[in-house]
């Protein structure tokens, strides 16, 4: 059976905490958004503050990528947005020791597809939530958790963000 977790997307921004929730509305990990650093940095905790994964932005480079390395400081996969996407918005995931994954909907309104090759591995949907701020990432079992709900997060910053940078041409929808 899958398992479903609640992101409040409003919250994920630089310098703030916040919590990702499992299906119960129960605390069960801790994201860290640390502020004194020149690149965006964010640390997943469980709930002892252990620090289990570190989602970092990539300085220098020609196009979007987020870094995630594991509690060693090893890159466990490396996220870019790809270069030409007709129609919907694409992500490639390179996993350092397992399958690339391949992220592709509509991001900005946090309804899209992580696939393992032609094989679904998770959806992420804001319609399983009233509240307008919050978005759901149901995973499939035998999956990395951390690492889905990493690349969830950090597709995120980085859609929104670079929403940001362009003005307000989307903002008048």
């Amino acid at each position: 059976m899958s398992i479903r977790y609640k992101i409040r997307q409003n919250l994920i921004s630089i310098g703030d905490d916040f919590w990702i929730e499992n299906g119960e509305g129960q605390r069960v990990f801790k994201v860290d958004g640390k502020v004194l650093r020149i690149r965006k940095t964010l640390v997943f905790e469980d709930l002892n503050g252990k620090p289990l994964c570190t989602i970092k932005e990539r300085l220098l480079t020609i196009r979007d990528t987020m870094t995630i390395e594991g509690p060693d400081g090893g890159d466990l996969a490396v996220i870019k947005k790809a270069l030409i996407a007709p129609l919907r918005d694409r992500w490639s995931v390179k996993v350092r020791n397992g399958p690339d994954l391949d992220v592709q909907g509509n991001i900005l309104d946090h309804e899209y597809t992580i696939k393992q090759g032609r094989e679904k591995v998770a959806e992420i949907s804001k319609k399983w939530f009233r509240l307008t701020d919050t978005y759901g990432v149901e995973i499939d079992p035998g999956q990395n958790d951390i690492l889905i709900l990493a690349v969830a997060v950090a597709i995120d910053m980085m859609a929104h963000d670079e929403d940001g940078k362009k003005g307000k041409e989307k903002k008048g929808r």
